[in-house]
């Protein structure tokens, strides 16, 4: 089973939710809303895909580098929480 079906119902609500923001970008342009507004609506949705991006990413690392089945060492397992500290912070 893969990590995207494992989590199926906790993705499905995120980008649902980022959906709801694209939504609100799109009625704050057809309504003409303040530039600053439009800009903080940007701004949240881009945080919401990048904290997405971060989850997938780190499952993948989880499920498909370091093989669950397989004795990972304390040296993967570090090296792992190291290279997906990196990846939250390039991405926020």
């Amino acid at each position: 089973m893969s990590h995207t079906t494992k989590d199926k119902k906790k993705l499905l609500s995120r980008i649902r939710r980022i959906k709801g923001q694209s939504e609100a970008i799109e009625r704050a342009l057809e309504g003409e809303g303040e530039c600053e507004e439009i800009l903080q609506l940007v701004a949240s949705c881009r945080g919401a895909l990048n904290g997405l991006m971060a989850e997938l990413i780190e499952g993948h690392l989880r499920f498909h580098v370091l093989d669950p089945s397989q004795n990972t060492s304390p040296s993967q397992l570090e090296a792992a929480d190291e290279l997906m500290a990196v990846v939250k912070r390039y991405l926020n």
